[in-house]
């Protein structure tokens, strides 16, 4: 009897391999690969992600995996797969966001994984619902002052008005009051490389700078920026309580934990992220609330019973003032539900089953809030801007409705979500008080080229303001 040659059992030894790997393959996600080393479907994805993952979903279904710029990104667009997202250990949110953090802003990734809690509670800390009544005062001062560069009578975009209220008013409040620049110029510069920043954030986040010499351009100004100014940043104190800015508290333990070199680093990254979503939200509000004409009335009603029906007067408001004005908090929630970013990310550690499918470690797992609040089992009419859907939710426990994922959830949920939900319904309530306002232009379509953060409109939107009398 002859005995069977190594190489044959070298063959079938490699034949049995492979098929156990196509087994194991076989319960994967399906893949959309495309043909390009490293590059995968990079190109057709980055022209407009959200429309893309549309078609991925009628063909696929609620799970698949995108091969692109050397990342595998398994979607899940649906509910299946939410609790895994947001309880199992063998994800992490951390290791997911590092490579975003270092390349968007220079932050080493052992310095941002040795920071990343302390700034976290620091941040849930100041800005959570016990400590949020500190803010209502210097917010409402400061969108006053910047309401008056309004004038009496105007016209122009609507989110390029909302910009330039809300850049300075969230610089002054949570930085340093005397940051933000006065000077037209200036102002202007800013409001330019910000926008630069933040438009191509998401490129810049997976790309190298070398093809973004805009972006890279603006990322380096503000670094400069911060650099020039953290000395006197540090050294102002507040004049009420003495008490540390959000920037000062940031800037206390990145210097205490690390050294003085990622300070202005660590600046641009909260700069943006207390910039990049809440500006939009709040013209999105204000464009849905001004589109229809029976919210917007019954919303100017309630304003003229709390404050009065006049515009001049410098009110002042409080948190019980808001109390009676909850319609304006379930329009800025609806606002958010509809606008919800494209994904929120995790990776995976180890490898985890979702709908029968195993999702191998290494992959970047990304949970699709905008998809999710379109589920019309938990958003019925899932299109239509209802607010008064946002009366089941019990926000006096400051909880949400189910499904609802906008601000993430679980360990590093936003610590900025109430701040940011405060200043949004402020800026309402004082633009609607002050000034009788109408839409010139028709709701914009919203803009398909990012999944991060919140989308911006596609095409103009005019606003005429005239100050009540």
């Amino acid at each position: 009897m002859e005995l069977i040659s190594p190489t044959v059992i070298i063959i079938l030894g490699c034949l049995a391999l492979f098929l156990l790997l196509q087994r194991k393959n076989l319960r994967r996600p399906p893949c959309i690969r495309g043909w390009i080393p490293w590059i995968g479907v990079g190109f057709e994805f980055g022209k407009a992600p959200l429309e893309f993952i549309e078609k991925a979903r009628i063909k696929y279904g609620p799970i698949f995996t995108v091969f692109a710029m050397g990342n595998r990104m398994t979607f899940v667009t649906e509910e299946e797969g939410i609790n895994v997202f947001l309880k199992s250990k063998k994800i992490d949110f951390e290791l997911a966001v590092q490579n975003i953090v270092y390349h968007t802003a220079s932050i080493p990734k052992n310095v941002f994984l040795a920071l990343h809690e302390k700034l976290y509670i620091m941040l849930k800390g100041k800005m959570g619902t016990v400590n949020l009544h500190q803010f209502t005062g210097q917010l409402t001062e400061e969108l006053h002052e910047q309401l008056e560069n309004l004038g009496i009578h105007g016209k122009m975009d609507l989110n390029n008005l909302v910009r330039h209220l809300l850049y300075p008013v969230t610089v002054n409040t949570l930085f340093n009051k005397s940051w933000f620049p006065t000077n037209k110029k200036k102002i202007k510069e800013f409001h330019q490389y910000f926008q630069a920043y933040d438009e191509d954030f998401e490129y810049g986040s997976q790309l190298p700078e070398c093809l973004l010499r805009n972006w890279s351009k603006s990322k380096k100004w503000f670094l400069e920026l911060f650099e020039k100014n953290i000395p006197d940043i540090k050294a102002c104190k507040s004049a009420k309580n003495n008490s540390m800015t959000l920037l000062q508290a940031t800037l206390d333990i990145v210097e205490t934990e690390t050294s003085k070199e990622n300070s202005p680093n660590y600046g641009l990254l909260l700069l943006w992220a207390s910039l990049s979503n809440a500006v939009p939200i709040a013209f999105w509000t204000l464009a849905y609330v001004l589109s229809h004409p029976d919210i917007h009335k019954a919303i100017m009603e309630g304003i003229s019973s709390v404050f009065g029906k006049a515009g001049k007067d410098k009110i002042k408001v409080s948190e019980d003032d808001l109390e009676k004005l909850l319609l304006i908090k379930w329009c800025v929630l609806e606002t958010i539900r509809l606008k919800a970013p494209g994904v929120i990310t995790r990776k995976v550690v180890k490898p985890v089953e979702i709908l029968n499918y195993i999702i191998p470690s290494g992959d970047l797992l990304m949970l699709s809030p905008f998809w999710l609040h379109r589920n019309p089992k938990y958003f019925p009419e899932p299109e239509l801007f209802k607010p008064e859907r946002w009366k089941k939710a019990n926000l006096e426990k400051h909880s949400f409705l189910d499904c609802f994922m906008a601000f993430g959830s679980g360990k590093f949920q936003c610590p900025g979500r109430w701040f940011a939900l405060l200043e949004v319904q402020i800026c309402v309530i004082l633009i609607l008080y002050k000034y009788d306002c109408s839409l010139l232009d028709p709701l914009p379509k919203q803009s398909s080229l990012h999944l991060v953060g919140v989308p911006q409109p596609e095409g103009q939107c005019r606003i005429e303001y005239k100050q009540r009398i």
